[in-house]
């Protein structure tokens, strides 16, 4: 699990704008006339049409993708009844998850209000703004008494998440569990500890899948809910067994399914050795399980397990349900969630763990394959079917209960509709963190004694992205990180001219001696340059004492380039490197290339660029579709530049026919699709988004992302250099701490042994 230190949790949160959502406006508004139809008089219209017709406030306002995340902070997860400011935190976090997920606008609600009846009221009172009301860390009993009065006086989805969200995945993979174990639902005996809201939520779920009442042993912090406790609640008290069961060590002898919603280490590796064949656990209790994943797999080799950690297969998380079931009813406007829409997105849930798993998913977990079995019973978080997987099931579910206000009757447009909502930018950058976090490579830093690396690095460390090691001065170093409050305790200092590197020093000048003694080096100036901390960290990684490097903070590009290329040097078949840049826009990720590099490529120099720039496009998962930018559009301007242009399209196209590219074009028609379909019908771009701009020389590239960079909101990661034989990347003079967390996840993410091979 990430170590996040206080500190740096409190900064994240008040840094800047306070908090972590902002309303932000969706029409034009830089006009007197804008204003005037936003406010008065404008403004009137829909409101006598609302008037009017009630159902068109989800005509004219945001009503209809809008969720109110509403908590009293009275069971907040692992820090208990901590009140509604101290929730507010947590609760935009949630709308946070809303919003990348799924695309749906969140105002968190706090309210100050313990009892059933108020809180009722009050978000009955609020209701109108509303397409649907999540229900957020409320304590047991009052959050079954609160959604169950709140679902039956609205009528819009009213969800408790900790109740539903929980029950809904555990049930998805519930599912596929016991088909993998060749177990019955209606016949396995299940053991629950923990008989909070999620708990008897999930028992409720299984039991409409088919699991019998009688076949369920429960436990809460008193002991076993059986026939001989009095006082019980009802929501305990309808799960009680007539079972003689002395406590859980005796309940758990024969028993097929464990599920975990309590406290760490209550189950012990001769409880899991007394199960049933196949046993099945669902550990779930967090941060820490109610058994460590490795003291269960040592205990049972044929358990299946899952846990409410990333760090382990079979995850059990929310946010595979949420933002989804929402989303599918706010779209067909759905009276409620009832159900049979909660079992459709079970069922959906568990049917997608079945089918042949994305690229981007495999790379983000460094996986050669994920195969439903014992280790994959789920989808993974990250999986960009769950929005048209789930969404329409729900949605389907609703239309077929009753419930729904809107049909849809286009399903695959519906489903099109859906991928578009979301685009690839921050998924991709989540993406990145995985994969270089699933097998931590040393990542070297030459600039050691700079402030901004220092401060990267702090964050780096608290990601859990790599292992860094630091070249410089130890004793400026650590003034330095005395000066700023850093805490990089444990981190590998090197000073490349100290006494202790002597062998180090000694071997890397006979190796960069033996590679540049043809090119005019003498044996006292490889000495002079190992010394040097750029060529000492290059020299690090083509020795295999380092994985990659990321430089270039305080120094100039070709000077900081210069050694990674004599000493790394490049890819087989590769004659000329290239710098990349992704800007992560609202719409997905536009690649730049080549944009630090070549000056005025050749024509065969910008083959090499597109190559180069499309394998690495791919490695993120994403098909490249290129456009070779230009002044001119196909041929409206002749001269040699755009000639050349032309020759390297028609190369791609008698060559590389599955590589989609076309130009010479304009940079405004290559991005905007309209434009290009109306003007230039003949394009192979047309039937597709650009995402990939390759521009005819350095001076255009290079002006283009530094422009955009600081006009746009955008955050950009780069450059990535493309064509070194192992991840070297060299950031720009004066780049942000951000910027250089950015790319050092890219080189620890090409360090790993699998995109290596890509």
């Amino acid at each position: 699990m990430e170590k996040i230190s206080r500190l740096e949790a409190l900064n994240f949160h008040s840094k800047g704008r306070p908090g972590k959502i902002q309303v932000v406006p969706s029409k034009n508004h830089s006009t007197q006339h804008d204003l005037s139809l936003a406010y008065s008089p404008g403004v009137a219209e829909p409101c006598k049409s609302i008037v009017r017709n009630k159902k068109d406030v989800y005509k004219y306002t945001s009503k209809g993708n809008l969720v109110a995340v509403v908590s009293n902070g009275s069971a907040v997860l692992g820090l208990g009844n901590i009140g509604p400011e101290a929730a507010k935190p947590v609760m935009e976090g949630k709308g946070l998850l809303f919003k990348i997920y799924a695309d749906i606008d969140v105002f968190d609600i706090e309210l100050d209000a313990n009892e059933i009846d108020l809180f009722v009221q009050t978000v009955k009172s609020i209701s109108p703004t509303f397409g649907g009301i999540n229900l957020e860390d409320i304590k047991a009993p009052e959050c079954f008494e609160i959604e169950k009065k709140l679902k039956k006086d609205l009528k819009i989805p009213v969800m408790h998440d900790d109740q539903h969200g929980t029950a809904i995945i555990s049930s998805a993979a519930l599912i596929n569990a016991l088909e993998i174990a060749n177990k019955k639902i209606e016949k396995v005996k299940v053991v629950v500890n923990g008989a909070g809201a999620a708990a008897i939520s999930c028992l409720k779920l299984y039991i409409s899948l088919g699991l019998k009442k009688e076949n369920v042993i429960l436990f809460d912090s008193k002991g076993v809910v059986d026939h001989k406790r009095k006082n019980l609640p009802r929501y305990k008290s309808q799960f009680c067994t007539k079972k003689t069961i002395k406590n859980l060590k005796h309940a758990m002898k024969n028993a097929d399914v464990f599920i975990g919603l309590s406290v760490a280490n209550v189950l012990t590796q001769t409880m899991l050795k007394s199960m049933k064949k196949n046993p099945i656990v669902f550990a779930m209790a967090n941060p820490d399980p109610e058994i460590s994943y490795e003291s269960a797999l040592k205990a049972r080799k044929d358990i299946i397990m899952a846990t409410g950690r990333s760090d382990y297969p079979n995850q059990v998380n929310n946010v595979l349900g949420f933002p989804y079931i929402f989303r599918g009813a706010l779209d067909v406007r759905a009276t409620c969630i009832n159900e049979k829409m909660k079992i459709a997105a079970v069922k959906s849930i568990a049917s997608l763990a079945k089918e042949p798993v994305p690229e981007e998913v495999l790379l983000a977990y460094d996986q050669n394959n994920l195969i439903f079995g014992p280790d994959y019973i789920i989808p993974k978080p990250n999986d960009p079917r769950l929005i048209s997987t789930v969404s329409p099931a729900v949605a389907k579910a609703a239309i077929k209960s009753g419930v729904a206000q809107i049909e849809i009757n286009d399903w695959d447009s519906y489903q099109n509709t859906l991928r578009e909502r979301l685009g690839m930018g921050s998924k991709l950058i989540r993406n990145i963190t995985r994969t270089a976090k699933i097998n931590k490579k040393r990542i070297v830093f030459p600039e050691g004694h700079s402030s901004k690396v220092l401060k990267a690095i702090q964050e780096i460390i608290s990601e859990d992205i790599c292992y860094p090691i630091l070249l410089g001065n130890p004793e400026y170093i650590n003034e330095k990180l005395e000066e700023y409050g850093l805490d990089l305790k444990g981190i590998e200092i090197i000073d490349p001219k100290s006494k202790d590197q002597k062998d180090h020093r000694k071997r890397f000048s006979e190796k960069y001696w033996n590679i540049r003694n043809r090119h005019g080096i003498t044996k006292n100036e490889s000495k002079r340059r190992v010394r040097d901390r750029n060529y000492f960290g290059s020299l690090m990684v083509e020795e295999g004492l380092a994985d990659g490097m990321v430089s270039g903070v305080t120094r100039n590009y070709p000077e900081t380039l210069k050694p990674a290329l004599e000493i790394i040097g490049l890819q087989k078949n590769v004659k000329k490197v290239a710098g990349l840049y992704i800007t992560l826009t609202n719409d997905g990720p536009i690649f730049f290339s080549d944009t630090t590099i070549n000056k005025v490529p050749t024509e065969q120099e910008l083959i090499d660029i597109v190559l180069l720039t499309a394998k690495e496009v791919r490695r993120f998962g994403i098909k490249p579709v290129i456009a070779l930018l230009s002044y001119s559009n196909f041929g409206s301007t002749r001269d040699i530049e755009t000639k050349k242009l032309q020759r390297v399209v028609k190369f791609f196209h008698e060559n590389h026919p599955n590589l989609l590219i076309d130009g010479e074009v304009q940079a405004n028609f290559a991005l905007n699709s309209e434009k290009m379909k109306e003007q230039f019908p003949h394009s192979k771009l047309n039937n597709a988004d650009v995402n990939t701009l390759i521009f005819p020389n350095l001076e255009s590239g290079n002006i283009s992302y530094k422009l955009l960079q600081e006009l746009s909101n955008f955050d950009t990661i780069g450059p990535i250099l493309l064509g070194l034989r192992k991840p070297v990347h060299i950031v720009q003079l004066e780049s942000s701490v951000k910027e250089i967390v950015n790319i050092t996840k890219i080189a620890a993410a090409a360090a790993q042994t699998k995109r290596n091979k890509l």
